[in-house]
């Protein structure tokens, strides 16, 4: 079960350097187009990917750093190093946001008034389509590897394509005497950045603070109390370890029971849970009742 999962991890890392290869020619060829064709919308695009092109390479470090086995100072091994890895993006790309949106709001306000040369839209059509194809590849390989830090990776493709094609239309706007859509299009280029970053940096501290899902936590309540020999639960904790998940549960017996027979009903709790919902290790105690 454990290699697997570090199995799983070394190739989520294809995704990572995919994502990471496209970002940079495509961030390179809309700030170089974007400059000499005037397109503050594609400039501020592709400054948004100089942003994703450092959120995969932290994913990228995250996912290498948490295939390391535990150790002596990390007992239960280094899982959730892609959640700081993703913490650290989202500072980036928070602040890469701001600094698009001063820029779009001070171009507004000064009033431009030149449609962006055309091939600015092509750009971000192009842009778009490529985004889409790199999206498509890794939300295939995060349900074939069961990876959430991949799935984000391939949700934040995906939104990159929608923000290139609004980049497009904002351009082609521009074209039918409407040239402030441009930077207009660049202030929610800008502000969906920041947007990208506030879920990633929500989810990442969510996780490192040992957040978990209410919902899943009731799943496991039910189906603890559907095995035969479980009376009750007086405790049930559950934290995430980067794509694991470890529970920690204090059932209730009957008292007569015999050592033995406890230890039965408790591991047929730890082999249940473990094989409904595919967690990574279950501590179970049992008290009479």
């Amino acid at each position: 079960m454990n290699e697997q999962r570090y199995t799983n991890l070394k190739q989520g890392e294809r995704g990572a350097i995919i994502s990471i290869a496209a970002y940079i020619v495509l961030s390179a060829l809309k700030l170089f187009v974007g400059y000499i064709s005037g397109s503050e919308a594609l400039k501020a695009d592709g400054l948004n990917n100089t942003t994703d092109i450092l959120a995969s390479v932290s994913v990228l470090i995250g996912l290498r750093l948490s295939q390391k086995p535990a150790d002596e100072d990390h007992l239960y091994g280094h899982w959730k190093s892609e959640m700081v890895a993703s913490m650290v993006a989202s500072f980036i790309m928070i602040l890469v946001g701001v600094e698009v949106l001063i820029s779009a709001f001070t171009s507004v306000f000064e009033g431009t008034r030149e449609a962006p040369d055309l091939i600015a839209a092509w750009t971000g059509l192009f842009s778009a389509l490529v985004m889409y194809t790199v999206y498509r590849y890794n939300q295939n390989l995060a349900r074939k590897i069961k990876s959430h830090s991949v799935m984000a990776a391939a949700k934040d493709n995906l939104s990159d394509s929608w923000v290139s094609i609004g980049t497009a239309v904002g351009i082609i706007g521009s074209q039918f005497g409407l040239p402030w859509l441009d930077p207009v299009t660049a202030v929610i280029v800008g502000g969906l950045i920041l947007k990208t970053g506030w879920d990633i940096f929500r989810e990442a501290s969510h996780q490192l603070t040992d957040g978990f899902d209410v919902d899943l936590i009731k799943e496991y309540k039910q189906t603890i109390c559907n095995i035969p020999g479980v009376k009750g639960i007086n405790d049930l904790k559950a934290r995430s370890y980067g794509n694991n998940i470890v529970v920690d549960c204090v059932i209730t017996v009957n008292p007569t029971l015999d050592i033995s027979t406890a230890h039965d009903i408790s591991t047929k709790v730890e082999e249940k849970l473990m094989e409904d919902f595919d967690i990574y290790d279950v501590h179970v105690h049992v008290e009479p009742d």
